[in-house]
């Protein structure tokens, strides 16, 4: 059923792309990264929540129509419907059915409820292709709860320095995790870019805590000892460099790895990530009952290796997903 193409990963009887990287005539959108949901398709189908994401990343004019999760439609006699992948807002896994035969495609997920991602479902299949961005026994994920508590207390020690903490988060998805889990702890400032993405999440009923938006054009003194958030683009730009008495952390799965702050040379550094950890990318596959397994991006080798090693039939793929900082 399904064929890797230069273009991206083909339906071959349902004649569409998923998440393709070169524009085609119809393309099946998992979420609003922009690794996976990029500008030139004819026409796009996601889930409702990702709909308001594409106008605002693509461009409002384009073609694109939602689906809810678990509502079937058919394509050229393949039935396809949208399951949630707790990856991000209105992220989904697309699952194909033709002539009896299921294949699932999960995109980015993640088992973690993170509380503001629709929690993720297994969906049974024949096929499966799956992402391994943290495929490697190390990377293994804390609670959600012991993640917001470092943030916490990183704010709390901050303070008592008289440092302004700064989180650098992906504009969609993680900043928004962030933003809910130091709600509690001061006045919180957020960069346009992630307050344009939140309103994704107030178009869908979901209530973000109260926060500012940062002028770049202002003086920053203001800022001083508050809380700010910042997208991975603007860690080596003037504007954090104009915030007084900085302390800034990175927040993504990378930090899992002692050193990896350095690397940055960054204050801190939580692994917090919206992706599947090792236990999370393994719990999905074996729930999924999938005969065969494709690794698209990430830990690919590693992961597929560890697959056929404990009977379960995979190969690694090559696509044009991932993002250093998104994770």
């Amino acid at each position: 059923m399904i064929q890797f193409t230069s273009k991206g990963i083909y339906c071959i009887p349902g004649k569409f792309y998923l998440d393709p990287w070169q524009p085609v005539d119809l393309a099946i959108i998992t979420h609003g990264h922009a690794d996976h949901a990029r500008p030139g398709m004819k026409k796009y189908l996601c889930h409702h929540f990702t709909v308001g994401i594409l106008k605002s990343r693509i461009g409002p004019d384009i073609q694109v129509e939602g689906l809810a999760y678990n509502e079937s439609i058919h394509i050229n006699g393949v039935k396809i419907s949208l399951h949630p992948a707790g990856h991000i807002i209105g992220s989904a896994q697309i699952r194909m059915e033709y002539r009896g035969k299921v294949t699932v495609f999960t995109g980015d997920y993640k088992l973690q409820d993170d509380g503001l991602s629709t929690p993720f479902e297994p969906v049974k299949c024949h096929e499966l292709i799956t992402e391994s961005t943290f495929g490697l026994p190390i990377y293994r994920w804390e609670s959600v709860e012991m993640q917001n508590q470092r943030l916490n207390a990183w704010i709390m020690q901050n303070q008592g320095y008289k440092k302004t903490s700064v989180f650098i988060g992906y504009s969609l998805g993680k900043s928004q995790r962030i933003l809910n889990a130091v709600k509690d702890m001061g006045e919180i400032y957020v960069h346009y870019s992630i307050a344009k993405l939140n309103m994704a999440y107030s178009d869908a009923g979901i209530n973000l805590p109260s926060y500012q938006i940062i002028d770049p054009t202002t003086d920053m003194k203001h800022l001083d000892g508050k809380i700010i958030l910042l997208p991975p683009a603007l860690l080596d730009t003037k504007l954090l460099q104009k915030i007084p008495h900085v302390a800034y952390a990175i927040c993504s799965g990378w930090m899992q790895i002692r050193g990896a702050r350095r690397w940055r040379s960054a204050d801190a550094g939580f692994a917090i990530s919206d992706h599947a950890d090792w236990n999370g990318l393994l719990q999905a596959v074996k729930e999924s009952g999938a005969e065969k397994v494709y690794v698209t991006h990430g830990q690919t080798a590693s992961f597929s290796k560890y697959l056929n090693e404990i009977g379960i039939g995979a190969e690694e793929v090559n696509t044009n997903y991932g993002e250093e900082l998104s994770v």
